[in-house]
């Protein structure tokens, strides 16, 4: 299959083409019956008489080509509606009815705040000629009005308000919120991407529109510029303002907190770390981490999370123990990454049977073998480094961060009584 992608140095059509390299590639092979071909990559910097050539003989059209921010708002027409016209003509003259995607927007609804949106016109003006050309032709045509959208390479400053918030947040520059209760529906480029990839497979999802919302196709305005179906992505996500930046200072002050912020899987919160990421300079892609250090080596978190525990390295010097301590809730990993150590455990109090201490359980660990070892609750422990001259290194997960008002952490020398297999 040959793919032309108008549009192709933008936001969308960077993250398009670099996923469908990866699927020609065979790097990606989660659609193994996509077959990618030619990838015609067409911008504005383009010669454009190749544009009739792609046009004859590409065989799925995803028109991302717009203009956001021209000098004249008259470019808006020239630029959206325009160039539509210029690529759908070049179609006919090739014969080629193949699918053809076009990238539109919310604000063509002009409804509400896109009232009286020029941007908003001359994409609806496009969705017209769109269905317009599926009537005459009988080629399938894929409409989809994007929101908001944000993540990776998105240009800041310019037409993506988490572009802009994300880049002067990572940056340490300043920003504005006029009204932190303002809110937006926003589409992360990922899901974007997968639908776009869905729709070259022929499963893309439909839906109407009433004034800029979408809704399930019986419930569709059949007003001008809704002569056919709508395409839209499944996934959005509706936040406020004041949730976008405070998700952003929260991340920017993870390397003094250690704190991640909760982010379930598919939730706003994960993609937007992610993008927030992608912003950030190359003097805080690194930074330090705090090691308490005395004269039996060292101890240093890592990171904790909001709802599950936290993550910490520990270095014992040679011959060193390390702990002698149990908890009453609290529950641990130990796993030796490098050296030779000895964890030891006990239970607290006096075992019935033999009226004296509960046999000690020994776990014989090292670097080489590497053995996740789970501190019980109400079981005191240690951790002995056997090596005269390595260092023991392991790293530690606990299931809740330290509270130093609440530590739940009592000291208490772990017996050498006996060993148990």
């Amino acid at each position: 299959m040959n793919i032309l992608i108008t549009g192709s140095a933008g936001f969308v059509g960077r993250n398009l083409v670099e996923n469908l390299k990866n699927i020609r590639d065979g790097k990606n092979r989660t659609r193994p019956d996509l077959t990618i071909g030619e990838i015609y990559e067409y911008d504005m910097n383009s010669d454009e008489s190749v544009l009739d050539e792609y046009c004859k003989t590409c065989d799925f059209v995803f028109n991302l080509a717009g203009v956001n921010r021209p000098k004249d708002q008259s470019e808006f027409m020239t630029g959206n509606f325009g160039f539509a016209g210029r690529l759908l003509d070049s179609l006919k003259a090739g014969g080629n009815t193949c699918p053809v995607m076009l990238a539109s927007s919310i604000q063509a609804a002009l409804t509400g705040r896109f009232a009286h949106s020029e941007y908003g016109r001359s994409k609806l003006e496009g969705e017209r000629l769109f269905f317009d050309y599926a009537k005459e032709t009988g080629a399938r045509v894929l409409v989809y009005r994007f929101p908001n959208l944000f993540g990776k390479w998105c240009r800041p400053n310019y037409n993506s308000a988490v572009a802009t918030f994300c880049h002067a947040v990572a940056n340490d520059e300043p920003y504005t919120v006029n009204d932190r209760n303002t809110e937006l529906e926003l589409l992360y480029i990922d899901d974007l991407v997968e639908e776009l990839l869905d729709a070259l497979e022929g499963r893309e999802h439909y839906c109407g529109y009433n004034g800029a919302g979408p809704v399930p196709d019986s419930d569709a305005d059949t007003g001008p510029g809704h002569q056919g179906k709508f395409c839209c992505v499944p996934v959005t996500h509706h936040a406020a303002l004041g949730e976008i930046v405070d998700l952003l200072e929260s991340f920017r002050h993870m390397p003094d907190t250690l704190v991640m912020p909760e982010m379930p899987a598919g939730s706003f919160a994960k993609k937007l770390y992610s993008t927030w990421l992608s912003y950030l300079p190359k003097e805080k892609i690194c930074y330090h981490l705090h090691a308490n250090t005395d004269g039996r080596g060292s101890f240093t978190e890592l990171v904790k999370t909001m709802n599950c525990g936290q993550i910490s390295v520990n270095v014992a010097k040679p011959g060193i123990t390390k702990g002698q301590h149990w908890h009453n809730s609290k529950w641990e990993l130990f796993i030796v990454v490098s050296g030779h150590g000895l964890i030891q455990q006990r239970k607290i109090g006096t075992d019935p049977l033999t009226g004296g201490p509960y046999p000690v359980y020994s776990f014989e660990v090292s670097g080489e073998r590497m053995q996740a070892v789970r501190m019980l609750p109400g079981y005191t422990h240690n951790i002995i480094n056997l090596s005269a001259s390595e260092d023991l290194i392991t790293v530690m997960w606990a299931n809740e961060p330290f509270d130093p008002d609440r530590p739940d952490t009592f000291y208490e020398q772990v017996e050498l009584l006996a060993e148990c297999e």
